[in-house]
């Protein structure tokens, strides 16, 4: 089923997107290259001490959250005077820091202090999921209580009922988004509805692939009936077998990163594995872009709030992630940031401060998108090199 994005997006706002596309979208989209990155050692594991898969809680005395709050998030993802909002609704001093620019590199500079468990100058930190696992499975993130974040039931279902953390006890999602399938309607001359449409001979030379593995792949097990909540190898391979065939066939025209846009708008490429975030940005030069979540289903991308085990303040990081989880107040960052919620019920809340968002269904996609959209289990590190030599032997990366 085809989805038309209704409305342009203000100039501004498109501004400070394209340079957030850039930064965020890269590291997300490049999750699995930067897993395998983050192998340990044994002997580096050892040295740490730590009880793998062990989480920490804290002893609550009752009293209310104050003090001062250190957060460390990505660059442009927090709404213009939502911390003033918050510090003054709750009399915590926040110091909000835009310092997370790579999963990758943000983790080597966290990595020593956290093994010896020092102060890493923040209480509240905002890494993708697969990192949030890595933190966890290494004992360094303290448990997220239900009774100082009691909005964590706003989450929506199917990312409480998730595999990786099951009722988010160490991980508390903030924003999400797709990984589905944007076409030029004016190249293709007609709508994009499932994977074999990327094989239509029409479009020969024409489709872009992205070139990591869970991206690239994700979509294309759902579509032979495997899922990446639960991948095989030989799920896997048989996702890969499929792109070798098309390759050898000239159908596609190349794998790329996030650097698909600019032949996606000029209809170089007519279909694309796309990031629903760029979608929304470039739409609003080209109506003529389109983004579909496959009949089959598409992937999702989760970035998450967790809490060092390191942290000085605790209750002031769960009064934070409680605030997040108002749905008024969660509103105004989906606004602002052009992410899909990860709270539900979001419609009326995003009508009251941006119809347009609320009606775009690339921002807030209505259930049954949801329903298909499917995320990655966390991979062990024999996976993550299984699958990504696997998939870099047809891309060649």
């Amino acid at each position: 089923m085809s989805r038309e994005v209704p409305s342009p997006i203000d100039p501004q706002l498109m501004a400070r997107l394209t340079a957030s596309r850039t930064s965020r979208r890269r590291f997300i989209g490049g999750s699995a290259a930067a897993a395998a990155a983050l192998t340990l050692g044994s002997s580096f594991l050892t040295a740490c001490g730590s009880d793998s898969g062990s989480s920490n809680s804290t002893t609550d005395d009752g009293s209310p959250a104050s003090g001062t709050l250190r957060i460390s998030n990505w660059p442009l993802y927090m709404a213009d005077g939502f911390i003033a909002a918050f510090q003054t609704a709750t009399g915590i001093t926040v110091d909000y820091k835009e310092d997370f620019n790579d999963n990758e590199q943000w983790f080597a500079k966290v990595k020593e202090p956290l093994a010896r468990k020092q102060d890493i100058g923040a209480d509240l930190a905002v890494p993708t999921t697969f990192m949030a696992v890595r933190l966890h499975q290494l004992g360094w993130l303290n448990d997220i209580s239900d009774a100082g974040v009691p909005n964590k039931k706003n989450i929506r279902p199917d990312l409480i009922e998730n595999s990786i953390d099951p009722g988010h006890k160490f991980s508390a999602p903030y924003m999400s988004g797709l990984v589905g399938i944007a076409y030029n309607r004016a190249a293709t001359g007609r709508d994009i509805t499932t994977i074999d449409d990327m094989w239509d001979p029409a479009f020969k030379g024409q489709v872009s692939l992205f070139s990591d593995a869970q991206d690239g792949l994700g979509m294309i097990m759902l579509s032979q009936g495997n899922t990446p909540e639960n991948p095989t190898s030989q799920g896997v391979q048989q996702a890969v077998d499929l792109v070798r065939e098309q390759n050898d066939k000239g159908q596609i025209r190349r794998f790329t990163g996030n650097d698909y846009a600019d032949d996606l708008a000029a209809g170089n490429i007519a279909v694309a594995q796309a990031y629903s975030g760029d979608v929304v940005q470039l739409q609003a030069d080209n109506p003529d872009l389109q983004f579909v979540v496959p009949e089959s289903g598409a992937t999702t991308f989760v970035d998450t709030m967790v809490i060092p085990y390191t942290t000085q303040n605790q209750k002031a990081a769960e009064a934070w992630i409680n605030y997040v989880y108002d749905r008024a107040n969660y509103a105004k960052l989906v606004a602002y940031t052009q992410f899909v919620p990860v709270l539900s019920g979001m419609t009326e809340e995003l009508k009251k401060i941006d119809p347009a968002a609320a009606a775009n269904p690339l921002i807030n996609p209505p259930q049954e998108i949801l329903d298909k959209s499917k995320g990655w289990a966390a991979l062990t590190d024999e996976q993550t090199q299984e699958f990504n030599t696997a998939y870099a032997a047809v891309t060649g990366g």
